[in-house]
């Protein structure tokens, strides 16, 4: 494990993300190192990652909080971990990768956004022609900007098994339709608003997913993580041209490194060379320090 596990009941160990109950109405969410590719988790870790998503996620929560709640709870962080775990040492090493959050019911689907076409959705293109359901004009090339933000969503996997592309009218049919209506505008919303934030610092957010949750009373809230490596394509506007896998600052670089591989894409993956670990750290921290500067 890439940090000291807390003495809190785990619920959930996900592809990243571990969950601990901290009571029936807070959970501790810790993310770890773990690197996921195709759905798999690799054997290697990502020294640090863990806290950059944790950074970098924390920091977009707080810029759409009049567009959706959010699931965060408190601000000082260490101080309530130090409660919660009787530890203070202990609270200041989980910390910079731990976020206390409210106890909600996770929707059963992923809200995707795409502005360009890449990964999984030029996959389902070049086959045919349409993106979970979107028709896209004849003739588009890899990495081509799309006439605007379209949602796509899928559903969510367990550890080990793959996404499915689904239509709207399937994400209708499984949550509902008035709230697959909210959490698609919500969706785009936040991506219309954090590609133009990205853009004025050089980077072009391809594509990105968010997880929703209710509580209760059915409130919608925006959980998980939010615009990071893991759950976007960021890619350099500098070098963005129409044909090509674009450099990146996500993990699209580790998926392009195992696409050269014989893996037939289901665990156990592949372990990672030293200067593919080295340089997927160089650029999750060179998208927090754009993403993030002052």
């Amino acid at each position: 494990m890439s940090y000291p596990a807390p003495p809190l009941e785990r619920m959930h160990q996900g592809k990243v993300r571990d969950i601990y109950r901290v009571d029936d109405d807070r959970l501790l969410i810790v993310a770890s190192d773990r690197l996921s590719a195709f759905d798999v988790v690799l054997p290697d870790v990502i020294p640090g990652k863990g806290e950059i998503l944790t950074r970098i996620s924390t920091f977009w929560f707080s810029q759409f909080g009049d567009l959706v709640r959010n699931h965060l709870l408190g601000e000082d962080l260490e101080r309530n971990l130090s409660d919660i775990l009787g530890d203070a040492d202990l609270a200041k090493r989980l910390a910079p990768r731990s976020m206390l959050v409210r106890a909600l019911k996770p929707l059963p689907v992923e809200a995707i956004v795409r502005g360009y076409l890449a990964g999984s959705g030029w996959k389902d293109y070049q086959a045919t022609g349409a993106v979970s359901g979107v028709t896209f004009p004849r003739g588009l090339q890899l990495a081509a900007r799309l006439p605007e933000p379209v949602f796509t969503p899928s559903t969510k996997a367990a550890v080990g098994d793959h996404d499915e592309n689904i239509d709207f009218a399937r994400m209708q049919e499984i949550i509902g339709p008035e709230l697959a209506v909210r959490v698609r505008d919500i969706s785009l919303a936040i991506y219309l608003r954090a590609g133009a934030y990205a853009r004025e610092r050089g980077i072009i957010i391809a594509d990105t997913k968010f997880e929703f949750g209710t509580d209760a009373d059915g409130h919608l809230y925006l959980i998980d993580e939010v615009l990071t490596p893991d759950s976007s394509r960021f890619w350099p506007e500098e070098s963005w041209q129409l044909g090509i896998s674009p450099p990146s600052f996500d993990k699209q670089f580790v998926r392009d490194y195992l696409e050269t591989l014989d893996w037939n894409k289901t665990a156990p993956g592949p372990e990672l060379p030293r200067e593919i670990i080295d340089q997927t750290v160089a650029r999750y921290r060179e998208a927090e320090r754009i993403l993030l500067a002052d």
